[in-house]
């Protein structure tokens, strides 16, 4: 009976050893092992991350996602992900890095790591028709507005400014929404509603107001992946050190915003 217990004890030992083993582990050195980083990015929100003619996911950040890889002597696989499922595919493994367009809050913070410094900034906004003449945000009180499941200031639209929110997984459906007249317009950050404007089928609208809670966005890695955390922290710092976010703005015709110079300001 004592041999026997002696056995149970040393096994528990063992698999307690494994498990603390496998807890440990390290995402940055699996992604050098197996010779591939796999990055969660949009593929809908033009001209950060959108499919271009041939399929392919291309913008803003699958060229950061691209930098990294190269960085690490790996190369890059593109998972395409959207608002609501972007957090869940990071803390569930099936991507290594989160680049994709979030805002850095606090709650966000509490479970994932986003990496300081941020690496870029925008505001919320709203695309409408012109023909709607809103010259307020207080014009949208009461009015359908299309949302994003998963976006941050999606409950202070509806609480503060009294939008009567209608959200949907991802931007194709609201932009269909939106032609369609299921809502008056549609409430999403500034910066991609700016890159959906070049397109000749928004023509008659337009993006009237002055953007608020503007907030900055951050990449983000699994919880307690530090080694990797540093790596991207120290990445990020030179994407604004050689201007590489100013670059790519210019680029992809963006409006240049405060944020990215003032980085650039900070860290050259």
């Amino acid at each position: 009976m004592t041999k026997k217990l002696l056995t149970i004890a040393a096994s528990i030992l063992l698999l307690g050893l494994f498990g603390a083993r496998a807890a440990s582990a390290d995402v940055l050195q699996d992604i050098k092992t197996k010779g591939v980083l796999v990055v969660g990015t949009k593929a809908d929100y033009r001209p950060f991350g959108y499919l271009d003619p041939s399929g392919k996911i291309v913008g803003l950040e699958p060229d950061l996602a691209a930098d990294v890889a190269k960085r690490l002597g790996v190369k890059l696989e593109l998972v395409p992900v959207v608002a609501s499922n972007r957090i869940q595919f990071l803390q569930q493994g099936k991507i290594d890095l989160m680049i994709a367009t979030m805002s850095d809050t606090p709650d966000r913070r509490k479970i994932v790591d986003i990496v300081e410094p941020d690496y870029f900034a925008s505001g919320t906004n709203i695309l409408v028709k012109k023909s709607e003449h809103i010259t307020s945000w207080d014009m949208l009180r009461g009015k359908k507005v299309c949302l994003v499941q998963g976006s941050f200031y999606n409950k202070e639209l509806q609480e503060k400014y009294g939008v009567d929110g209608v959200a949907f997984p991802g931007t194709a459906e609201v932009y269909s929404a939106l032609r369609n007249g299921n809502c008056m317009a549609f409430a999403y950050d500034d910066s991609a509603i700016e890159g959906e404007m070049t397109k000749p089928e928004w023509k008659d609208y337009e993006m009237p107001l002055d953007s608020i809670l503007v907030v900055p966005w951050g990449l983000a890695v699994k919880q307690g992946e530090t080694a990797f955390a540093d790596f991207m922290s120290k990445t990020i710092t030179d994407w604004h050190k050689t201007g590489m976010i100013l670059e790519l703005e210019k680029k992809y015709g963006i409006k240049p915003i405060k944020f990215a110079q003032e980085m650039h300001d900070k860290y050259k």
